[in-house]
């Protein structure tokens, strides 16, 4: 398989009043994408970005934008994340009464489509849409807010989803990210579960050596310890 490792931060713990600063920070400590962790206050109980803020963020990097929809309507929202510049839309499967048509809907708009397991859904539940997909997110905490401690049992789950996507083929197309309380203590475990595309947010900032060093040091240990 040749996925390769990518660091991608969350930008919640960066200066909402500079962003076009932080994001530009971060393409040059090394990050591979950006991810915006989009709440609605429904589907979970935080409020952050919407795509007049992210579009404004747009001009000052040239590393891909994901948008992380944590909201109850992807389907309504969709096509603004697109228009404001996110190559990459992950969708809730908890939220998506039809996530096949969810998915077919997000790559008509140009955009690739990704799907999200909170911690007490099974794997199982990407099964049939992995051909319409390019990653599948598991949480590793319960989505809602940054800073939450990694729940290492769902590393099992992790290894569930990438043997998956082996089992069809898919390795070279589909890649496994995890987001939740990911730093140097535990990048390895979710890397040698199968993951190959890490958020960290909490742990880059406080870095006390700064992001580049951070993004180095989390590279270095999912290289590592990545299994197939």
């Amino acid at each position: 398989m040749t996925l390769p490792i990518q660091i991608s931060p969350s930008v919640l713990p960066a200066d909402f009043s500079k962003l076009g600063d932080e994001v530009r920070a971060l393409e040059d400590a090394g990050v591979d994408l950006i991810q915006w962790d989009v709440m609605d206050g429904q589907f979970v109980p935080n409020l952050t970005f919407g795509p007049d803020v992210i579009a404004a963020a747009r001009k000052h990097t040239s590393l891909p934008f994901e948008a992380h929809l944590m909201v109850l309507t992807p389907d309504v929202m969709a096509a603004r994340y697109v228009e404001a510049g996110c190559s990459r839309l992950i969708v809730h499967a908890e939220a998506c009464t039809h996530l096949h048509r969810t998915c077919e809907n997000i790559r008509s708009m140009g955009a690739t489509a990704a799907v999200a397991l909170n911690p007490h859904t099974p794997a199982s539940t990407v099964e049939h849409v992995l051909d319409l997909i390019d990653m599948v997110l598991v949480m590793t905490v319960n989505p809602g807010f940054g800073g939450q401690a990694y729940i290492q049992t769902m590393e099992p789950k992790i290894r569930e989803v990438r043997d998956m996507i082996t089992a069809r083929g898919l390795g070279d197309a589909v890649n496994v990210e995890v987001d939740g309380g990911i730093g140097p203590s535990t990048i390895a475990g979710a890397a040698a579960a199968g993951a190959n595309v890490l958020i960290a947010g909490s742990a880059l900032y406080r870095d006390p050596k700064g992001l580049a060093h951070a993004v180095t040091d989390l590279r270095a240990r999912a290289e590592a310890a990545f299994s197939a």
